[in-house]
């Protein structure tokens, strides 16, 4: 299929691009790396009425470090945050996902931002930001807020972006010395969807363990530290809350089962890798 007819605006500024979702709400879409987004107007599953392009946007191309966190500005591609040489020692959870992320065509041109506001309930992006407790930085003509991961993503493809704001940023919260994070995911082949992904962080007497690919949104849950036998009992009652359903990639009791045994590996990895 081919797109509805739409009109298009390249942004030099990002001002420029407030205004337009300002002006046009809802009937407006924000493409940056369009890896997402021009899918879903192939398959006419979205019919904005014009399509704002931040692309070249260098004001947004950055990486930069701050009191706790790393930030990724919203035109910033997965490939561009892979090659950050300080990515493994300061965010090792987005680290072990990205690769996971797609192809390494998709990654050059996808943007971490990206990622997150399309919400994809498999998405590795949006289960690292959840599991870390990270934020996302919105901006409107009105205002600029920070949201919480777990506030932000709140549903199947959906958000608390309000239809005049742009992400402008992602916050992910800095590794943090004595800590282990682990990252695992399954999926059909490398690059498919993650019929379940999962992410672990070990530290200062706690476990806590991210889920992706079984509910409508990251699922995530913390612990205190436990033996291998308390851990089991716990992580089977998680799988069982956050039920699952059945589709055709894998049924609920398939993915009830990768969340025991394979939080489990990721649990023990994240234990293992403690700095």
């Amino acid at each position: 299929m081919k797109p509805a007819n739409f009109d298009y605006a390249r942004c030099e500024r990002v001002e420029s691009a407030l205004d337009l979702l300002a002006e046009h709400g809802d009937d407006a879409r924000i493409i940056a790396g369009g890896q997402s987004l021009m899918a879903m107007l192939n398959m006419r599953l979205v019919r904005p009425s014009i399509v704002v392009d931040i692309a070249s946007l260098d004001e947004l191309a950055y990486v930069k470090e701050a009191a706790g966190y790393v930030e990724f500005g919203a035109t910033v591609t997965q490939a561009a945050a892979e090659a950050w040489p300080a990515l493994r020692k300061r965010v090792p959870l987005v680290a072990a996902a990205l690769p996971h992320i797609g192809h390494f065509q998709t990654r050059n041109r996808g943007t971490i931002c990206g990622s997150l506001c399309h919400a994809d309930p498999s998405s590795e992006l949006p289960l690292c930001l959840a599991t870390l407790g990270g934020d996302v930085v919105l901006r409107s003509r009105r205002k600029k807020r920070v949201v919480g991961a777990l506030d932000f993503q709140i549903g199947l493809l959906s958000t608390a972006k309000q239809p005049d704001e742009m992400m402008v940023a992602a916050r992910y919260p800095a590794a943090r010395s004595g800590w282990g994070y682990a990252f695992r995911e399954i999926s059909r082949r490398h690059g498919d969807f993650a019929i379940v992904a999962l992410a672990a962080v070990v530290g200062d007497g706690k476990i806590r363990l991210g889920v992706g690919g079984v509910d409508d949104k990251p699922a995530v849950h913390e612990w205190d530290d436990m033996d291998d036998d308390s851990l089991a009992d716990a992580l089977n009652d998680f799988a069982w809350d956050l039920g699952g359903g059945d589709d055709i990639h894998a049924t609920a009791r398939y993915r009830r089962e990768m969340v025991r045994r394979l939080g489990k590996k990721v649990i023990g990895e994240a234990r293992q890798c403690r700095s």
